[in-house]
């Protein structure tokens, strides 16, 4: 494992633990799209479909744990929590996320890098995270006003995502048969998606004032 990797592990964790904060503190989903967050709790149980069949190492194992009990818990907070589930923004989280389901599976039915059930799921779970993050923020720019917890999920979310193309940026330089093409494509479209609001966070951040979104 690189530095690149470890510190896109470390940033991903970060958003994870700073979402959870915000729900148990403020026990309010308010901003966030279960949208999103239900596309992420597809994309991690489909890509650690080895859990049980491949051992690489104990952290390998924790992470895949840790990624798919946090976005299980994060979804049922947000559908079954008494309290959470009230301030769901239903009026907001409109986008069809089923239409990214679909055109992701049939994706990696077509450009995959062996056709085989694991490597299939793989390849759909990398093209579905790639776009995953569009309802989120699509209900940020619904919204406009984004707190402050809601902006640094995101923020973080997308810097995990820009520490794993050096990643893979240096995997390629070291590594003589490194072929991950399809991560590496989707990668570079998922960081593009935040390009916008790392933009306006920028300036928020610059300014020392509220992140506000264009509508």
């Amino acid at each position: 494992m690189n530095i690149f990797r470890l510190a896109g592990d470390m940033t991903h964790l970060l958003s994870i633990l700073v979402l959870l904060l915000k729900i148990y503190a403020t026990k309010s989903c308010s901003g966030i799209s279960r949208k999103t967050q239900e596309l992420y709790a597809i994309v991690f149980l489909a890509r650690y479909l080895d859990l049980f069949t491949d051992f690489i190492s104990v952290y390998n194992t924790i992470m895949k744990v840790v990624f798919i009990a946090s976005s299980l818990a994060i979804v049922w907070c947000m559908r079954v929590h008494p309290v959470v589930r009230r301030s769901y923004d239903r009026e907001l989280d409109t986008f069809r996320h089923y239409f990214l389901i679909g055109a992701s599976f049939v994706l990696a039915l077509v450009l995959n890098e062996k056709f085989t059930f694991q490597e299939i799921f793989w390849a759909f779970s990398i093209y579905l995270e790639a776009v995953a993050i569009l309802p989120q923020l699509v209900l940020l720019q619904r919204s406009g006003n984004v707190d402050n917890l809601t902006g640094q999920y995101v923020f973080f979310l997308g810097a995990y995502r820009a520490f794993y193309i050096l990643n893979w940026i240096y995997r390629y330089v070291t590594e003589p048969r490194f072929t991950r093409w399809i991560a590496c494509i989707s990668g570079v479209l998922q960081t593009a998606l935040y390009a916008d609001f790392f933009y306006y966070y920028f300036i928020s951040w610059k300014n020392n004032s509220k992140l506000k979104l264009p509508a």
